[in-house]
């Protein structure tokens, strides 16, 4: 096409691409309440500015939240921080998420909406990074084709918006591969510093891209290897050795710099530890009993012991307690409709098949079965392995972590692989009959369109084979379709039906609906229907019952479980978005569902 051949007309595009991401990401994020986990991030990002310390969430690098806090600080707020405690596995910050809203009340939504907007250039460099490496990999063609993919994603559009630091780890993870990619290609001190910056930067945001550290000196002694022979102008091994340890250096440098140095090179033998893993033992110890975690280390006694480790304080302690999560988190693990207390192997590649629009799916095939194009051009299957090996490696470990089955928004930092991988079908030289132009195109629309239909509740997204955002929370719950985001649909819905009293409200959340001005009461849960069996009438009442659809599939947080679970007998009156199932009950339905 004339049009990619215009290296203006292209920027265009791709610039245009963008400006649609970044509005569709702004307007989302203005239009959901604050989800289960942004008021503890919140809250820790203001911490880590006012205090200089990184206690609070530290199962997750402070990047993200940090930069989320800067314009709530500019803005001023409320400050509260009586709920902080600290001991070993101590994690008060979900209490101290709750109390920012109590203490800010209906303000607090505002404060949430300029975080997540301070968030947003992570997507956009995201989206940039897709089309400039698919570009320079495939062709300006391949390059609007991996970033069409990504600002019109769905599962990207869900997190883009919000404070968590699933949408910049996965940004800077993506820069971070490129920038390593680059260095590859022609290794120079100055790429070297780049490559190892990102990196550090990418290791700011999810404890999960330490992985980066074992993928990328593998890629590099394949490259290496693969190189011998091929291209005489490649630099020395002792050269590219040193430039490769220089990455790692500096990665490691910047990682401790955004901890303030906080405990760089204590001894392994001198942490606290809370998981069975890294403390040898599963008994409780009495110095944990306030927490219900023990403490230990099984490493105390040890040569290891005496090891000092290049890491943050707080960023060992982050993996410890993750850990500790993984091995008995104490809530089921659900999947198609089954609750059990481990997870499955396979549980990501299920979520994927449902939560990925059939459009892209459709594509991704196609790229897999479609020739790696000019096999004289030998360098091509390692651009291939750049980008399908730290995917494929981020997928397998997350995969392999059984203790619990939850979130989706785990493997999130393998889409812009993926996106940029697909990218390949739109280059000049692909060995694809002229036939395939058109399905290649409809399968994109078909992927941008089932986006947008259910767009601004992308975090609910479920594609048709689920039977879409409606039929979703039969296979998977939790932050995959229900996270607390939909209260303020819910507070339009209430002043749109003023007749809809009283209001019952069970929200999946931990903060009090009423700090942000709805008025309800708590449902009655299952329980209560054991009062007749005493002689006395449980406080079961008609009205309207606004109940979050986690609940209703049985799950359990802030009600016992199976609580809410009664009401699948019973068809919605309507939906706050896709997450919260509004019932109307009357005097009939209460007798019913006693017998």
């Amino acid at each position: 096409m004339k049009i990619l051949k215009n290296h203006s007309a292209v920027r265009t595009i791709a610039a245009t691409f963008l400006v649609v991401h970044c509005v569709l990401l702004a307007w989302s994020a203005a239009r959901h309440s604050p989800t289960l986990n942004e008021p503890a991030h919140l809250v820790a990002g203001l911490s880590h500015w006012e205090f200089g310390r990184f206690e609070l969430y530290r199962v997750n690098p402070p990047l993200v939240r940090m930069i989320a806090a800067l314009p709530v600080i500019a803005a001023g707020y409320e400050e509260n921080w009586s709920g902080f405690h600290e001991a070993a596995g101590a994690r008060p910050v979900a209490a101290m998420g709750k109390q920012f809203i109590a203490t800010n009340g209906e303000r607090s939504i505002w404060l949430f909406t300029l975080a997540r907007w301070a968030c947003i250039p992570f997507s956009l460099l995201g989206g940039y990074v897709c089309f400039r490496w698919a570009s320079e990999l495939y062709g300006f063609g391949a390059g609007l084709l991996s970033l069409a993919l990504w600002c019109f994603s769905p599962n990207i559009l869900a997190h883009g918006q919000l404070i968590t630091p699933d949408s910049g780890a996965t940004a800077l993870g993506i820069l971070s591969a490129y920038l390593f990619w680059r260095w590859l290609k022609g290794p120079s001190w100055g790429r070297a510093v780049a490559a190892g910056l990102s990196l550090g930067f990418a290791e700011l945001t999810k404890t999960s891209l330490l992985l980066l550290f074992g993928v990328w000196p593998v890629i590099w002694l394949i490259y290496r290897i693969s190189n011998r022979g091929t291209d005489g102008k490649h630099e020395r091994p002792p050269a590219s050795i040193n430039q490769l340890i220089l990455i790692v250096c500096l990665a490691v440098y910047v990682l401790n710099l955004g901890y303030g140095f906080e405990g760089f090179f204590q001894k392994l033998g001198d942490f606290q530890f809370v998981s069975e893993t890294l403390t040898g033992s599963s008994d409780a110890d009495a110095d944990a009993e306030a927490t219900g975690r023990r403490a230990g280390n099984r490493f105390e006694h040890s040569w290891l012991g005496r090891v000092p480790v290049p890491l943050p304080k707080n960023y060992v302690l982050g993996i410890d307690v993750q850990k500790k999560d993984f091995e008995d988190f104490g809530r089921p693990s659900y999947l198609r409709g089954e609750f059990r207390d481990h997870g499955w192997w396979y549980y990501y590649l299920y979520a994927l098949a449902i939560k990925v629009p059939l459009g892209t799916w459709l594509l991704l095939i196609v790229a897999a079965l479609a020739p790696l194009g000019d096999r004289s051009e030998k360098p091509a299957w390692r651009h291939e392995l750049m980008l399908l090996a730290p995917a494929l490696a981020l997928l397998v470990f997350v995969s392999s972590q059984t203790g619990f089955s939850h979130h989706m928004r785990y493997v999130l930092p393998i889409f812009p692989f993926i996106f940029i991988w697909i990218g390949r079908l739109a280059r000049p030289s692909e060995k694809l009959s002229p036939g395939w132009k058109w399905p290649i195109a409809g399968a994109l629309a078909w992927s941008i369109v089932s986006s947008l239909i259910v767009y601004p509740h992308s975090l609910s997204y479920f594609n048709e084979l689920a039977g879409g955002p409606r039929g979703g929370h039969a296979h998977l719950i939790n932050s995959n379709i229900d996270w607390g985001q939909d209260l303020l649909h819910l507070g339009e819905w209430i002043e749109a039906h003023p007749e809809a009293r009283p209001l019952y409200l069970a929200y999946y959340g931990h903060f009090d609906p009423a700090d942000i001005g709805i008025d309800y009461g708590w449902p009655p849960k299952r329980s209560d229907f054991d009062g007749k069996k005493s002689g006395s009438e449980p406080p079961f009442k008609p009205g309207w019952y606004a109940v979050s659809v986690n609940y209703v599939r049985g799950y359990g947080w802030r009600a016992p479980e199976g609580a809410y679970a009664y009401l699948r007998a019973m068809e919605p009156a309507a939906t706050a978005g896709y997450s919260i199932y509004i019932y109307r009950v009357t005097d009939e339905d209460i007798g019913s569902l006693r017998r």
